[in-house]
């Protein structure tokens, strides 16, 4: 086995573990609605960022400061971002279990909690690029050699904020701001077609000064290399990943309906013969 082909297997078994924790936390929740779908498309996304590319610190190390930061602008996916969090020791099982709960520290979307490694609230759409731009800036005045990396969702570009912030890191040279689109084609109410066509995100997105490009936001292989062949050029980094609202379960995959539905224990036992096999 290769390199290569072992971290690929590592990430495979990361993402694996990832949807796992993702279905308990959505039948721990209950009557509570846990953006379930939205989740699971970002799934190796987060895989790749967290268990390969991102500098991770915890806080009582001395380097804390200099680690690579993590904005999840499209909040309401949280539940795959707690589940990386947890499989690289920021939060406990037990904690995991109170997802949603009353006085819980892990809330439907994320609220800042440094001991837990979640840097910013976001769930307010439009706003975590912005933030990204900003911290970008920060990063380079206090010449901190950091990766500011920020998950947008698709729907989430209608936000006229996203294409503000979209003018001002070209503007910048912020090259140290890495940017990934989940494009799963859906947002809460419909399709993105039907809402507000997106049209061509990568050419827009060229033509704003970005370096781009779009991929399968599943293949491990595909995400892990094109992080592996970034180059420095003074341009912002925008990658489009083509995914699948619901990704990894026969009953969720490319169905608006698990936006907001709700997990049961005769779903949740589907699921894990599903994932097992």
């Amino acid at each position: 086995m290769t390199q290569n082909e072992k971290i690929v297997t590592e990430l495979e078994e990361f993402s694996k573990k990832i949807r796992i924790k993702i279905l308990e936390m959505a039948l721990t929740a209950g009557s509570s609605s846990s953006h379930f779908g939205g989740a699971l498309s970002i799934v190796e996304i987060v895989s790749v960022l967290f268990n390969y590319k991102m500098n991770l610190k915890k806080k009582d190390d001395n380097q804390w400061q200099h680690r690579d930061r993590f904005i999840l602008s499209k909040g309401h996916a949280c539940l795959a971002y707690y589940a990386a969090l947890n499989l690289k020791g920021f939060i406990s099982d037990q904690q995991l279990k109170s997802f949603e709960k009353d006085d819980s520290d892990l809330a439907g979307h994320p609220v800042k909690n440094l001991d837990l490694g979640i840097d910013f609230s976001n769930g307010s759409l439009g706003m975590g690029l912005s933030l990204g731009v900003g911290l970008s800036i920060a990063s380079k005045l206090r010449k901190i050699k950091n990766k500011i990396y920020v998950i947008l969702g698709d729907g989430e570009c209608n936000e006229g904020s996203i294409w503000e912030a979209a003018l001002s890191a070209p503007k910048f040279n912020l090259d140290n701001l890495s940017v990934i689109i989940d494009r799963n084609n859906f947002q809460q109410t419909g399709s993105n077609k039907q809402i507000l066509d997106l049209g061509n995100l990568n050419e827009k997105w060229k033509s704003f000064g970005w370096e781009t490009q779009e991929l399968n936001g599943h293949s491990l292989n595909e995400i892990k290399n094109y992080f592996d062949e970034q180059k420095d050029n003074h341009k912002p980094k925008m990658l489009i990943a083509n995914t699948i609202k619901g990704k990894g379960f026969s009953f969720s995959e490319n169905n608006n309906d698990w936006h907001h539905s709700i997990m049961t224990n005769k779903i949740y036992e589907e699921a894990l013969k599903e994932i097992e096999s």
